[in-house]
């Protein structure tokens, strides 16, 4: 599928003023599933899995401000905070209240702050299942590649951006493969034309203080996993080389009503290398 062919399965929905890009299929299922993306790509990670999860789901996924199709503005903090803010509204307005939440990557920590909320009854929303897949929540034990450190620097990371291109784009997704054959030169062409989108390039340092923020609001984040109530499934690729599954593994012992399904042989997107395997996990009991 090329980007151009996602875009048009999709609508843009206004919340507080920007434009969200937006897939929602499978309405005529009784569940929802609301599905929170990674760094620095898309909802368009989940091309290969989107009709296997409607089968079961009413599916959303949006892209987060600053990534694929959504308004990319240049006045803008991009607080994983403020992701949380957009998230929830633009579930509000599209009537769903009750839902099965996903994370991967940069999506787990909006989804650790959506949980904060939820602990605290500062939300109405009716979470049914928590589904985590490789995200460095633990940052302490997250193995950043290079150039996430340079992006997060506040001194750096503009810098960077501006020199970045789709040769550094292509390395540095391939690299987080296990199977580096796994995906085509086609595949991440089409995840680089979504993230210079809207001149996706000027904000790209922007997005990558989303690691700083892992540090300042671990306390609330980790917190509000060892605090929860909700059912939970820790679905991990265990030779993803940045969220490695030591992480996995220790949010099995902090979050009370868990079960961890180890993927093997695959690496950071494993909807997007191992979907079969990948999707069994996700929709298994």
């Amino acid at each position: 599928m090329t980007a151009n062919q996602w875009k048009q399965k999709g609508e843009f929905v206004k919340i507080f003023d920007n434009e969200v890009f937006v897939i929602d299929e499978g309405k005529h299922n009784d569940k929802t599933m609301v599905i929170l993306h990674g760094y620095p790509t898309s909802s368009f990670d989940y091309y290969k899995v989107l009709d296997n999860l409607t089968s079961e789901y009413r599916v959303i996924i949006h892209d987060h401000l600053g990534f694929g199709f959504s308004d990319k503005p240049k006045n803008f903090s991009y607080s994983l905070i403020e992701q949380a803010d957009i998230a929830l509204q633009l579930w509000k307005t599209l009537g769903v209240n009750e839902f099965t939440l996903l994370a991967h990557d940069y999506g787990t920590s909006v989804a650790t702050e959506i949980i904060a909320r939820h602990n605290k009854k500062h939300i109405t929303v009716n979470i049914e299942k928590l589904i985590l897949c490789n995200g460095s929540m633990h940052i302490e034990l997250s193995q950043l590649r290079f150039i996430q450190k340079l992006l997060k620097n506040k001194f750096t990371g503009k810098y960077v951006a501006k020199l970045s291109n789709e040769f550094i784009f292509t390395k540095n997704i391939r690299n987080v493969y296990f199977d580096k054959q796994k995906v085509t030169n086609e595949e991440l062409k089409e995840m680089w034309q979504q993230l210079i989108y809207n001149e996706g390039k000027d904000i790209i340092h922007r997005l990558s203080n989303y690691i700083n923020e892992r540090y300042y609001f671990w306390h609330r984040w980790i917190g509000a996993l060892k605090e929860t109530e909700l059912e939970t499934k820790i679905v991990w690729a265990k030779n993803d080389p940045v969220a490695v599954f030591k992480i996995a593994e220790l949010l099995s012992t902090e979050i009370k009503n868990n079960k961890l399904f180890p993927l093997e042989n695959s690496g950071h997107f494993p909807m997007l290398e191992t979907p079969k395997e990948w999707i069994n996990l996700v929709l298994s009991n």
